[in-house]
């Protein structure tokens, strides 16, 4: 990259005597002077033809060009110029000719302006006391729920114990597990109306006792074994038992659980896809802020969508993938919106017709889905570990020893032989499980075939997806060349696939495998959502998904049936794929709703004579030879941390004679601890124990291999730590330069040491500030930085070279691009991010 950090210099872009001058023409406005100007001194060159194209001629990139804007931004002569605008208009005479032209009165806006495009308000004052005072209740609370839950888990074994003969055990098994399962579901339900009440608009300031309130029932919902039914009948139940105002025939299909439910209004027969947010509150500036959310009769809401505070959709509205509705937006009855924040468009996204789905259909569905439930999983949950102490020696030797036992070597040396047993056991089984089960339950699904919903065929088609979505295999294969193997054993359609040894990263998920094609030469970073199934409120169908050959996919992509894609693309990160118009080939596409950019620029094709021939072959052996021993090393620490909660769950069988249920209490706490520090050690041991540096190099460079060693050794995070000061703890652990009072309600930081946050920030769920990007065959990272009090919305990606001043605030679903400034307590929005 172009900057102090880099390992590129300015010759890499354009030597003064080699920027084109052929279409040297002087400057006819101050704007086109002015911007030349700014521009000259970004590239370090004397003098910018005023018609040279920004990519083509002067070889700029994204991160070039964003610097560009915050310069010009910082000048008071000069209007405000955004990345869209760069790629819009991408010369000085057209980009100065489209701010000097007088803008036009549309009698219809383009786009609709959300409410909080207002400047934010001030932060909540922190206080270090308040926050302690937060985590000491929170881990009190946790500690009381460990001491309650083992008490129960105790005295339930005991009493199955007691039983006499295989019926009497699975009887009581049943009775046991049932009472277990049904506590574990009211729970949350009584937490929520004794603790709460209704929930109604209001204001809690983050880390009051309120707050402690609001984190213990809003913990409590979302870990309700309930959650796991989401697309079922029963899954609504749930939510209208939390007081959501919930018609008929609704298919909610999102696992993201609204959590301030008083507030959610869904109307019948409306549809709302996976990886929907709607939780009816957001994080900002120290407060928690609730707010309503309506969805009329009959309305679609597409798969990786976020729903702000305080927005509505009318009857038969619609609001397509990869899209976001700001707080104060409404989309009018049967207008169908997308894009971030969501516009008009005349795109149909749904894209399958009604089929006959009674309510006997919805209540027998559910009812077999609960018996199963209580009849074979829980009583297999609870009876597996003493099946596993029967059938392993090693385990009963080791979870039946005498306390002074654990002086010998005997009892280590078996506890190593379970642990070996069990882990590399299930490993062997659950691969020959995922690769041959599914595969004979896709025999009765056909493609592009209307099937009811919560019928057999429904039932079949949700098992698969379940099946093959594993992310212990994924993170396993991924980042190597072992990935293309996988995903083609569990049934991708890679068919004259070029091995890379990157062509997936470690998180791609599905609906179908079987129905999913990635053309020859493609290669896919993190976080490809294949799209394969269309939803109505009583249909769905399976669809094939064709990716093709020789594109990029960058991060966080939702890549549906029908995209009109084809060879030789670039999908920048969270994009959303077009499925109508024409199909698009031999260039970029950036934003929401998308539009074109170049598909590579001179900078990225810096290491393509490494891609072809002899070279890629030797450099490709090269790099298997390293991911080889990345994979071995991330199968022993996973075997190593096994063998420790093998180890910690003896000690409390041991203890338990003397100490009872405190025994298996404290045995969980120090699971969790050990856990978090056991795998945090093993991330920094990637790392050698240092700090990691910007890079710009090959995917054939060692330094993209240690980089690739580093995210398969990434720690466990715990969704317990969200929204509790120990969430800050783990971060520092891991080497975030992080100031006081963070609150994070779910972010994920993939470049730790990359990363720096000042005091009293805001991380909302599934906000990522990621300090790296693949493209094609380049790897590139550069450190980010956010201010004091900062604001990062539900959903918001904030790329690497990055810096967000004191008090800015981004809002959700936004894309912050590489190498942006974003001045001090501003508010910044939308795919790509912008001055609200």
């Amino acid at each position: 990259m172009v900057g102090n950090n880099a390992q590129v210099t300015t010759a890499d872009l354009a030597e003064p005597s080699t920027v084109p001058r052929a279409h040297t023409v002087p400057a006819t406005t101050g704007t086109e002077s002015l911007l030349a100007e700014v521009l000259a001194s970004v590239v370090h060159v004397e003098h910018i033809p005023l018609d040279s194209h920004f990519f083509d001629d002067l070889s700029a990139d994204s991160m070039l060009m964003a610097r560009f804007c915050a310069r010009v931004r910082k000048r008071d002569d000069l209007p405000t110029v955004s990345m869209k605008d760069i790629y819009r208009y991408p010369t000085i005479r057209s980009l100065a000719a489209a701010f000097d032209a007088p803008a036009p009165a549309p009698a219809v806006p383009d786009v609709v302006v959300p409410a909080e495009s207002a400047p934010p308000e001030p932060a909540a004052e922190g206080s270090t006391a308040r926050y302690v005072l937060c985590g000491a209740l929170q881990l009190l609370l946790f500690l009381g729920y460990a001491y309650v839950t083992a008490l129960v888990l105790a005295l339930g074994y005991g009493w199955i114990a007691a039983g006499s003969g295989l019926l009497d055990g699975y009887v009581r098994t049943v009775l046991f597990g049932g009472a277990v399962f049904v506590g574990m579901c009211v729970l949350p339900i009584l937490a929520k109306w004794l603790l709460i009440g209704r929930w109604k608009p209001q204001k809690i300031r983050i880390w009051s006792l309120a707050y402690v309130r609001f984190w213990l029932v809003r913990t409590l919902i979302q870990l309700n074994p309930l959650v796991l039914f989401a697309g079922s009948p029963l899954y609504v139940l749930y939510l209208k038992a939390l007081g959501a105002h919930i018609g008929r025939r609704v298919a909610f299909l999102s696992k993201h659980v609204p959590v301030c439910t008083d507030l959610l209004t869904v109307g019948d027969a409306t549809v709302i896809r996976k990886d929907a947010f709607l939780t009816c509150y957001r994080a900002e500036g120290g407060w928690i802020h609730t707010g309503p959310v309506t969805l009329g009769k009959d309305v679609y809401l597409s798969e990786n969508t976020v729903l702000d505070i305080d927005v509505s959709m009318g009857d038969g509205a619609q609001l397509g993938h990869a899209s976001s509705l700001y707080a104060g937006q409404s989309v009018p009855a049967g207008e169908r919106w997308h894009g971030t924040p969501a516009q008009p468009t005349d795109t149909d996204y749904r894209r399958v017709g009604p089929a006959r789905c009674s309510t006997a259909s919805r209540v027998s569905y559910s009812l077999v889905q609960l018996l199963t439930a209580l009849l074979v999983y829980v009583p297999l949950a609870l009876s597996g570990a003493d099946l596993l102490v029967t059938q392993v020696p090693q385990l009963d030797s080791l979870l039946t020893a005498e306390p002074l036992t654990f002086t010998s070597w005997v009892f280590y040396r078996d506890a190593l032989a379970a642990s070996f047993v069990l882990f590399f056991g299930s490993l062997i089984l659950g691969l020959l499980f995922v690769t041959t089960v599914p595969r004979l339950l896709n025999l009765f699904l056909r493609p592009d075939k209307v099937y009811a919903l919560y019928g057999f065929h429904y039932s079949v088609h949700r098992a698969i997806a379940r099946l093959t979505n594993s992310k212990f295999f994924m993170r396993l294969a991924g980042d190597s060349s072992l990935v293309v193997h996988y995903l083609r054993a569990i049934g991708y359609d890679l068919a004259g696939v070029e091995q890379t040894g990157s062509n997936f990263g470690t998180d791609v998920k599905h609906e179908n495998p079987y129905l999913s094609t990635v053309g020859t030469g493609t290669m896919v970073a993190d976080g490809l959502s294949v799209i394969n199934a269309d939803y109505s409120s009583t249909s769905f169908r399976v669809t094939r998904v064709t990716i093709g050959p020789h594109n990029f996919l960058g991060n966080q992509v939702a890549y549906p049936a029908g995209g009109r894609t084809g060879d030789n693309c670039l999908l920048a990160t969270k994009v959303m794929v077009p499925v109508d118009g024409e199909v698009r080939e031999g260039v970029g596409l950036l934003g929401s709703p998308s539009f074109e950019i170049p598909r590579s620029v001179e900078r990225d094709a810096t290491f393509d004579h490494l891609r072809n021939g002899a070279e890629l072959r030797r450099q490709l052996a090269r790099k298997n030879r390293h991911n080889a021993v990345t994979l071995a090393s991330f199968l022993f620490a996973r075997w190593i941390h096994l063998f420790g909660v093998l180890l910690l769950a003896a000690a409390a069988a041991g203890l338990y004679a003397s100490v009872g249920a405190l025994a298996f209490a404290a045995a969980t706490v120090l699971t969790l601890a050990f856990t978090l520090g056991f795998t945090a050690v093993a991330e920094r041991a990637a790392i050698r124990f240092r700090p990691q540096s910007p890079r710009f190099c090959s995917i054939y460079h060692p330094h993209f291999w240690q980089h690739e060693r580093f995210w398969k050794h990434q720690a466990m995070e715990l969704r317990l730590l969200n929204g509790t000061p120990f969430k800050g703890l783990f971060w520092r652990l891991l080497g975030v330069r992080l100031g006081r009072r963070l609150f994070d309600d779910g972010a994920r930081l993939p470049e730790r040491t990359l990363v720096t946050i000042g005091d009293d920030c805001t991380l909302n769920i599934n906000s990522v500030i990621q300090c790296h990007s693949q493209e094609d065959g380049t790897f590139k990272s550069d450190r980010s930085t956010l201010g004091n009090g900062c604001t990062l919305g539900t959903g918001t990606l904030v790329h690497y070279g990055v810096t967000v001043g004191d008090g800015a605030v981004l809002g959700p679903d936004s894309f912050l691009m590489k190498g942006e400034e974003v001045p001090p307590h501003a508010r910044w929005g939308g795919n790509p991010a912008h001055e609200m």
